[in-house]
């Protein structure tokens, strides 16, 4: 723990954002920190790469470390920074702290867990913050005690290769939180509805709109340890497959 680390960070609100200048304040305390994160906001991207277009990147003066403004993606940020601007691998990729939930189904969305992802791939110890409160003067008090906390773990702990973590906080004072459960994410979805309006040439445009379902009453998820005013820790990785469904379809190898 004494040894002074190289830590990246990034986000998908932006670079001027509150939430990762909190999180930058925090993470100083454990080494020097670099961070590259997008000039504008990109929230939602997903796991998405700039591939039709070029990158830029802007240095951002603000303190004395390192710090750029990326055109891109979250993903690109992290790619930019482990291929061209860092002259090592970092030891640790923070994201965040993001304006809003991203706790269950919102992990496949959001670019602030696709950034920790990214890391992951990298094979980087790589952790997703996010407070869930979408308010730009939203109180981060709590988010900086519990990043404190899990940074301190994960340095000295490590996490398997392949795996990021996705922390979520819940919007409550820091005394009001009953401590840390490490979950599995809960089954839910958003059922979508688009708003149709009209411009002033009378062609229709939309504004895509939701409402969060959780399905899953089990009491071991991250939905149910937020309800319930706990930090939830999910630990995530990029493999997709249905192991438990493989032998569902494993006659089709035997069909002519």
């Amino acid at each position: 723990m004494n040894e002074r680390k190289l830590i990246l960070v990034c986000n998908d609100d932006g670079i001027t954002a509150p939430g990762i200048r909190n999180l930058i304040e925090v993470v100083e305390e454990f080494g020097e920190v670099v961070v590259v994160a997008p000039d504008k906001p990109q929230s939602a991207m997903g796991h998405a790469i700039t591939i039709n277009s070029t990158l830029r990147i802007h240095p951002h003066r603000e303190g004395n470390r390192r710090e750029f403004a990326c055109s891109g993606t979250p993903v690109d940020c992290i790619k930019l920074a482990v291929n061209k601007l860092l002259d090592r691998k970092p030891d640790l990729i923070v994201s965040g702290i993001n304006h809003g939930s991203n706790a269950s189904i919102n992990v496949i969305y959001s670019g602030t867990m696709s950034a920790a992802m990214e890391g992951a791939l990298e094979g980087i110890p790589s952790i997703g913050f996010s407070l869930t409160d979408h308010s730009i003067d939203a109180d981060f008090s709590a988010s900086r005690e519990y990043v404190r906390k899990i940074v301190e773990h994960v340095l000295r702990d490590g996490i398997p290769q392949g795996v990021c973590l996705n922390v979520n906080i819940p919007n409550v004072s820091t005394e009001m939180i009953r401590g840390i459960k490490v979950c599995r994410q809960a089954r839910a979805n958003w059922e979508e509805e688009f708003d149709e309006r009209k411009d002033p040439s009378g062609k229709p445009y939309y504004w895509l709109t939701g409402v969060f379902r959780n399905y899953d009453d089990g009491d071991d998820t991250d939905i149910r340890a937020l309800e319930n005013n706990y930090v939830s820790v999910v630990p995530c990785e990029v493999d997709l497959t249905a192991h438990h469904a493989i032998e569902r379809y494993k006659h089709w190898e035997n069909v002519p």
